[in-house]
């Protein structure tokens, strides 16, 4: 279900599905970024690393809570422009087999100067299976009013 700039107030929360992270999810990415670093792809070079074995891309994390936010499908139809990634911060590590759920909660709204548009703060909290939050930020979103379909 849609939901215009009308239909957002300060303090609405939404939570995502989840989705857990494979590691072919890990070696997609890095194949598809050209990120290779070992510290991504090589389990033997990291078993004994701060880690404790591979980590998956902090940017997977990012991408991953993207499009757990578009799966709520209230943005898809109204979303104008995407304005930025702000305060992103990488909290703990995303392994293969974390399972990973997007908590998006609506900190600011504004009408823009032309008024066919209002612009959303929102703040992502990725958490893993344990409620642990893994990686947050700030990604804010111009969207539709409805009487400027």
């Amino acid at each position: 279900m849609t939901l215009y700039f009308e239909d957002f107030a300060v303090g609405q929360q939404y939570t995502t599905a989840a989705r857990t992270i494979t590691e072919a999810d890990i070696g997609w990415f890095a194949a598809w970024s050209w990120d290779t670093n070992p510290v991504h792809t090589d389990a033997v070079s990291t078993a004994n690393s701060r880690f404790g074995g591979p980590i998956a891309h902090g940017l997977l994390g990012l991408s991953v809570a993207m499009g757990l936010a578009s799966g709520l499908g209230i943005f898809e139809g109204s979303s104008v422009a995407l304005l930025g990634v702000d305060q992103w911060r990488f909290v703990r590590p995303v392994r293969a087999g974390d399972t990973l759920r997007c908590r998006v909660d609506i900190t600011s709204t504004r009408l823009t100067s032309r008024g066919d548009a209002g612009i959303l703060g929102r703040q992502f909290t990725l958490l893993n299976q344990d409620d642990e939050v893994v990686q947050r930020g700030m990604i804010d979103l111009m969207v539709a009013v409805r009487t400027g379909q």
